[in-house]
């Protein structure tokens, strides 16, 4: 079957990581675009929450999609990992191909298994949180404090770490590659994840300085 030969050779592992990264990614702008209302106040954010779950079917149908796919995305990073590992003789060893940044390449699994548990705790934290109580209250409440803060924005930077490697992986499985724009790519790599850290890792900066006292 065309499918099975596909999903079993290497082309095929890599072109369904980048797409599954492309897909992840892209759930992340929409989810970076919501969070952001937190920066305009309780009321926005509160109205853009109740919102969004006015549609429960709509939501869970997303959930277990988002779902599916960072077990195909964390799955198959792990088997290339691992299967890179065999091939290549030294474990430092950084094929010339891949991109500078060598300490995110080389940690992409770790930092893949982190994001998975910043996930866990995230989930849990807050789609399983109290119905009565207004999420705008739990999200500040949850993360004004010391340790959850710094767990979130911790968490954002191994995120930001693992984006710098990520990115610029799916784009060269997709054959972006050309000297015209190559410069431009590279620069992507560091903005890219840090308009995420600044988005994400700024909530929880911005509850813990106070800043967000009135929210």
């Amino acid at each position: 079957m065309w499918f099975v030969r596909f999903v079993s050779s290497s082309i095929g592992k890599k072109l369904i990581m980048g797409a599954t990264g492309l897909l992840l990614l892209l759930f992340l702008c929409s989810h970076a675009a919501g969070n952001a209302t937190i920066y305009m106040g309780s009321e926005v954010f509160q109205s853009y929450a109740d919102e969004l779950h006015s549609h429960p079917l709509i939501v869970l149908v997303f959930s277990i999609i988002v779902l599916l796919l960072f077990i195909i995305h964390i799955a198959l990073g792990l088997y290339l990992f691992f299967e890179n590992r065999l091939v290549t003789p030294s474990r430092y060893a950084v094929d010339k191909k891949q991109a500078k940044n060598a300490f995110a390449a080389n940690t992409m699994p770790y930092t893949g298994l982190l994001i998975l548990l910043f996930v866990l705790v995230h989930v849990f934290g807050f789609t399983f949180s109290p119905r009565e109580i207004p999420i705008s209250i739990t999200v500040k409440s949850t993360l004004s404090g010391i340790f959850y803060g710094m767990f979130y924005l911790v968490s954002f930077a191994v995120l930001a770490v693992h984006l710098s490697h990520g990115f610029w992986s799916m784009l060269q499985t997709f054959g972006v590659n050309h000297p015209r724009y190559n410069t431009l790519i590279a620069r992507l790599t560091y903005i890219v994840p840090a308009v995420f850290l600044l988005i994400f890792g700024g909530i929880p900066l911005y509850f813990m300085s106070g800043a967000g006292a009135s929210f």
